[in-house]
């Protein structure tokens, strides 16, 4: 079991099986909100414990794809739950060890200049392309 929670601890969720992969997005609008590493889960591994009423959500327009959901009270950014039958959560939520590592960084042409990414993972210059190129 993993579990999840935001700062003020009013959401709480957990994952009955870790994330299927991990991932950091450096484009800004994830750069802003404040969840550039996050993890996929599948629908049937998440469950609510608590706040589900208290998560708000910022609505994607487009090149995006997913909505942004956060805490109403302390604003910690959630990722995407209940997005699908696989979405992405903030990893910074985990208050477990995922037991995934960093498979890919996109978006990496949108990189600040002052990040350095300090790992060997698969860089894309946007979103990922099957076959890694």
């Amino acid at each position: 079991m993993i579990g999840g929670s935001c700062a003020c601890g009013e959401v709480g969720f957990s994952l009955s099986a870790p994330p299927t992969m991990m991932a950091t997005c450096h484009c800004s609008r994830c750069r802003t909100v404040g969840a550039s590493t996050f993890v996929f889960v599948q629908a049937e591994s998440f469950d609510w414990i608590r706040g589900r009423e208290a998560v708000a959500r910022f609505k994607a327009e487009p090149p995006y794809r997913y909505d942004r959901c956060f805490c109403r009270h302390c604003g910690t950014a959630l990722g995407e739950p209940d997005g699908g039958v696989s979405f992405p959560i903030n990893a910074q939520c985990l208050d477990d060890d995922p037991q995934v590592r960093v498979r890919f960084h996109e978006f990496v042409g949108e990189k600040p200049a002052w990040y350095g990414i300090c790992d060997d993972a698969v860089q894309f210059a946007g979103h990922p392309v099957k076959g890694g190129q």
